[in-house]
């Protein structure tokens, strides 16, 4: 079987590019060859910018591929570009989507591939749902081959999932956490929210690959545990042997206070309770299970950063911002104890 991933070094598709390869899957990679990261012997590389159409239509020439698998398109033109690439010179194409496409605010909590698609608070997946529209247009009318994956979110070793951080990535809260500051979570924290692990996801991925069951359908992959922002918090804490010092302030409140896009990314997304139903998935691939528990999954993941300072990026804006917006609520709070 012969696969190209467009992009196949990022969070997600890295484990889908090593799970390949292990299943002895010819694995073509399609990116501009930044990323530095070690790959496995049997996996070739195109060096190409896929939004040079012609030049890596040229690259391409004469080759036909099993799955065809998109992780880095994000609006409907990039989508018309690989529908000209690819349309007749793939078995499938699998576009990597969102869960953030769910209707916002959610109606039901349990979401499944039957959810609607809406979310007016966020154009990332406004986007996203723009995308999934033409590509399914494309299957309808002109048979070509698609498959819809909508990932949740999803973490590996080098990222540390939260919700609310900072333009550098989350670093910065875990070295408050190191440090005893007070820690920003949205809400009250209890809400509910599935972390996956990306092996995990990459076995749900390349069970679909290749799949007849899959073709003309959108598949949600996450874990099946369900956790509270407090509980995923407190995980963080304890695997990196600290006491946690939460600030729990309403995701509204974060959005109005900040130039961050908090509106998208909490209020059209991790501010909302979700479970994931995974049954589709689990009917198209027998015996897809995730296996990693969070609390094991991000001891690993600290480990991991704590023992490479190139994943530990500072941003001592962020941090200033959180000191003061929690030094703004406390002063608020005194003058109202104080006034009466």
């Amino acid at each position: 079987m012969k696969a190209l991933l467009i992009g196949g070094t990022g969070t997600i598709s890295m484990a889908i590019t090593k799970l390949l390869a292990e299943k002895e899957w010819e694995v073509y990679l399609l990116n501009r060859g930044t990323q530095k990261r070690e790959l496995p012997q049997n996996v070739h590389v195109i060096s190409a910018d896929i939004n040079d159409e012609i030049d890596v239509a040229k690259k391409l020439n004469g080759m036909t591929f099993d799955s065809v698998c998109d992780f880095i398109g994000f609006v409907p033109e990039q989508l018309e570009r690989d529908f000209r690439l690819f349309n007749g010179k793939t078995n499938q194409f699998m576009y990597i989507s969102s869960a953030s496409a769910y209707h916002k605010p959610v109606s039901d909590y349990v979401i499944s591939e039957r959810t609607a698609l809406a979310n007016p608070y966020w154009e990332y997946s406004r986007n996203k749902i723009a995308c999934e529209e033409f590509l399914m247009k494309m299957y309808r009318e002109n048979g070509f081959p698609v498959t819809v994956i909508r990932p949740s979110h999803t973490y590996d070793e080098r990222s540390v999932p939260l919700g609310v951080h900072g333009r550098n990535g989350s670093w910065q809260v875990v070295k408050r956490m190191l440090e005893g500051k007070p820690v920003i979570i949205h809400g009250d924290g209890t809400s509910l929210w599935t972390m996956t692990h990306n092996s995990d996801f990459a076995k749900g991925f390349v069970g679909l690959m290749g799949n007849i069951h899959a073709i003309g359908e959108a598949f949600q992959i996450t874990s099946d545990e369900t956790l509270t922002w407090n509980q995923i918090y407190h995980s963080i804490a304890n695997a990196l042997g600290v006491k946690l010092n939460p600030y729990h302030i309403s995701s509204d409140f974060l959005n109005a206070v900040s130039d961050h896009d908090f509106r998208g990314s909490l209020i059209g997304d991790k501010a909302n309770s979700v479970v994931f139903d995974n049954d589709k998935l689990k009917r198209a691939v027998p015996g897809f299970k995730a296996t990693v528990r969070f609390d094991e999954g991000i001891r690993k993941t600290l480990q991991y950063i704590l023992d490479h300072p190139e994943y530990q990026r500072e941003d001592p804006e962020f941090d200033c911002w959180c000191d003061k917006v929690i030094d703004a609520i406390e002063i608020t709070k005194k003058e109202i104890l104080k006034n009466g």
